[in-house]
């Protein structure tokens, strides 16, 4: 049985090659910020395990996040607040993983990317609020109020990504993504067959998503401002229910139309 690790952080550092021909996340964060891409991402997540992946949640989001950026290449550094937990979780995931502690983590990534449950989710923003300061946080928690998780219920903020960027303050940039990619999906094996919306104030922030979502999932979609987010998340709940109901392992969303270069 794998290790349960309650909250869990992972480092991803980017492998040593030419970000100049680099196609995937890191010649897109080359690009937007206009020079080097920096060689630590930080992701915060939680891999508390569900009983059934059809349920949708954050669920196995967390290892299933690690096992997709480890096979991608990055070097994946997975911190808890118990550096034991982590150091147990990271030996499981095998390859490039290693264990390491919360804020450590957060402070040495310039990305950090948080999906935890809702229940969990102001008690870790607050937890790493100070070191994150300037950075890009990307928040992937989804207000599902138990035991009616198949039912829309948004918080009176609008989103949680709002309530993440109120807590966190003008300081962090503050982009939601990852909302509606099934756990079942990322453990299967390449890339999720689904794509990620991705939303955010700035649009530099939202570009570096998109290229890391981009890894994981068939494409990463510009979904605008951050306010929108609220929709990725109520659709979180609309997915939950098409598993039961048609009994699958995790629906997902394609968005057609696209040109052939935004569809990846």
């Amino acid at each position: 049985m794998p290790t349960p690790v309650s909250f869990v952080q992972l480092t991803i550092a980017l492998p040593k090659r030419d970000y100049a021909t680099y196609h995937g996340g890191v010649a897109l964060l080359t690009r937007v910020m206009g020079r080097q891409a920096p060689n630590v991402l930080t992701l915060i997540v939680h891999t508390l395990r569900c009983r059934d992946r059809r349920l949708g949640g954050t669920g196995d989001l967390g290892s299933g996040l690690a096992k997709r950026w480890l096979a991608a290449g990055y070097d994946v550094i997975i911190g808890s607040r118990s550096a034991e937990k982590a150091e147990a979780f990271a030996r499981e995931l095998g390859g490039a993983a290693r264990g390491a502690d919360n804020v450590g983590a957060a402070k040495a990534g310039e990305v950090v990317v948080v999906a935890v449950p809702f229940a969990s989710h102001e008690a870790t923003l607050r937890e790493i609020r100070d070191v994150v300061q300037g950075k890009i946080v990307v928040d992937a928690a989804v207000p599902l109020v138990p035991p009616k998780v198949s039912v829309v219920q948004l918080p009176a903020e609008g989103s949680a990504a709002q309530i993440a960027q109120a807590l966190l303050g003008d300081g962090v940039r503050v982009v939601s993504a990852f909302h509606n990619v099934g756990a079942a999906k990322l453990h299967s094996g390449g890339r999720a067959d689904c794509d990620v919306l991705v939303f955010g104030n700035d649009k530099a922030a939202r570009d570096i998503v998109i290229g890391l979502a981009s890894e994981v999932a068939t494409c990463g979609i510009d979904g605008g401002v951050l306010a929108n987010s609220a929709a990725a998340e109520a659709l979180t709940s609309v997915l939950i229910g098409i598993n039961r109901r048609y009994k699958v392992p995790g629906a997902g969303i394609r968005i057609t139309g696209l040109p052939a270069a935004a569809a990846g």
